[in-house]
């Protein structure tokens, strides 16, 4: 009961708060269209009618929670998970480039903050450029990489985890660097007085001191490695929660449109739960947690 009180009470208020929201955003937003159906009629709804029909239409502006939920509910478990209207199929698709894209990020990271800790030209030349890399937005350098990619025969997964890779590296890079350089003065003349190589210092020091660090950078780099693959998903339209946004945006189904961003949400929160579990067992093994 004292977790219940101190945990899900809030969480349970919060999303009830949202949901409360987002009824009333759903009444407002929606509403136009029925007094525009009303004047052509001629007619003059009351306000439970316009409440009513704002709750029911199939192509609203800003879908009621109870529709999201139906049409989630609809194309997450009655439909095959082979089938192209199948959420599932689409999650699959784009937690693939995901993990994929989440992987080569993470590795060429990993590697450049090694360099950029052991070498000062790497530190004062590839660290301004990783920075600089972050502020061309990913919509403009998206399609560019997959034509680039296309013309070379470099087609499906790999042009998505690309720019999962350039979305998600830059957290790692940023974290690991801060974690490598986290050991203090003291710490360091400590190894020098055992006589430590720069490896041992490396393994015996800056690797289990940059865990933490590493860890909450893993959790940003993950949920940008998703964010990377649908938007990577967007120009090529085969497959992904990426394409299923876009084509209930071509066709005005918004309903479909905010089911699979429920599903792109809960894959994220997944995702970022997992990498806290494994973290908690890290860090636990390390003697850093309980």
């Amino acid at each position: 009961m004292r977790w219940f009180r101190l945990r899900a009470v809030p969480v349970i208020s919060v999303l009830l708060a949202l949901i409360v929201v987002w009824y009333v955003a759903a009444v407002w937003m929606n509403s136009q269209w029925t007094l525009d159906q009303a004047a052509r009629a001629e007619t003059t709804p009351g306000f439970t009618e316009i409440v009513k029909d704002t709750m029911v239409q199939e192509r609203p502006k800003l879908p009621a929670p109870h529709q999201v939920a139906v049409s989630f509910y609809d194309l997450v478990f009655d439909k095959k998970v082979t089938s192209k209207r199948s959420l599932v199929y689409h999650a699959w698709v784009t937690l693939s480039a995901t993990l994929f894209g989440f992987a080569i990020g993470t590795g060429l990271g990993i590697a450049l903050a090694l360099g950029i800790v052991h070498n000062r030209a790497m530190d004062m030349s590839v660290m301004p450029w990783a920075i600089a890399s972050q502020t061309i937005p990913i919509l403009a350098i998206a399609p560019m990489i997959i034509v680039v990619l296309n013309s070379i025969g470099i087609t499906g997964l790999v042009p998505k985890a690309v720019i999962s890779a350039y979305l998600s590296f830059f957290p790692v890079v940023v974290g690991m660097v801060a974690g490598l350089r986290s050991p203090d003065a003291m710490q360091l003349d400590l190894m020098k007085t055992y006589n430590a190589s720069a490896t041992q210092v490396l393994f015996k020091l800056r690797l289990p001191a940059s865990m933490p660090f590493l860890f909450a950078s893993l959790k940003v780099g993950i949920a940008a490695a998703l964010v990377g693959a649908v938007v990577g998903e967007l120009p090529v339209q085969q497959g992904g929660l990426g394409a299923r946004l876009l084509g209930g945006s071509y066709y005005g189904q918004t309903i479909q449109m905010w089911a699979a961003l429920f599903m792109a949400a809960i894959l994220a929160a997944v995702l970022v739960f997992i990498v806290a579990r494994v973290e908690a067992g890290v860090l636990k093994r390390m003697g850093m947690a309980r």
